[in-house]
């Protein structure tokens, strides 16, 4: 008998509970609790997304600012290459050739990288070389080599190639010489 009054006082005691809650029964309680839970669950999630977002927004920003340092030292080597005379061509090259110990060069060491590429490759920079012609042997001094004047014809310098070779019979000269 003690025990079905204490049953009974436990029962009086949850309903008592449950209804100052606001809930009409025990499986109420059970559903609301589960749904906090879930709640909570994707509240988590939303702020990992979010913190995932920020991190992936600051992975950007660095990616950014690296791509704008590089800008920045590109500009700097092609303004000191410019300087110096380069142009077209000739400062796509130089850009190439510059060489810079230091990826975060200054100026100064940029400066003076260009002008050691400017002193070994002046035609970049608009020098013109004039590279003294090789006389030919057995050719007497001050005379350069004869040559005859090329044909206008698209074509005609390989066919006087092949003549000169001997792979067109018909039209070979060898017999000529």
């Amino acid at each position: 008998m003690l025990t079905r009054e204490k049953a009974q006082g436990e029962r009086a005691a949850s309903k008592r509970l449950l209804s100052t809650l606001g809930f009409d029964s025990p499986k109420a309680l059970t559903e609301f609790v589960t749904a906090q839970r879930e709640a909570e669950q994707a509240a988590l999630s939303e702020v990992e997304r979010r913190e995932q977002a920020a991190a992936e927004r600051e992975l950007q920003a660095a990616r950014r600012e690296e791509l704008a340092a590089e800008r920045e030292r590109a500009a700097l080597r092609r303004a000191a290459l410019v300087a110096l005379g380069a142009e077209g061509d000739d400062l796509v090259d130089a850009e190439r050739l510059l060489a810079v110990d230091d990826e975060d060069a200054d100026e100064a060491q940029i400066q003076a990288a260009a002008e050691a590429l400017r002193a070994r490759r002046p035609e970049l920079f608009g020098e013109v070389r004039t590279p003294v012609p090789a006389a030919p042997v057995g050719a007497p001094a001050g005379r350069g080599p004869t040559r005859t004047a090329p044909e206008s014809k698209p074509g005609s310098a390989g066919l006087e190639m092949a003549k000169r070779r001997g792979l067109i019979p018909e039209f070979s000269d060898s017999t000529a010489r």
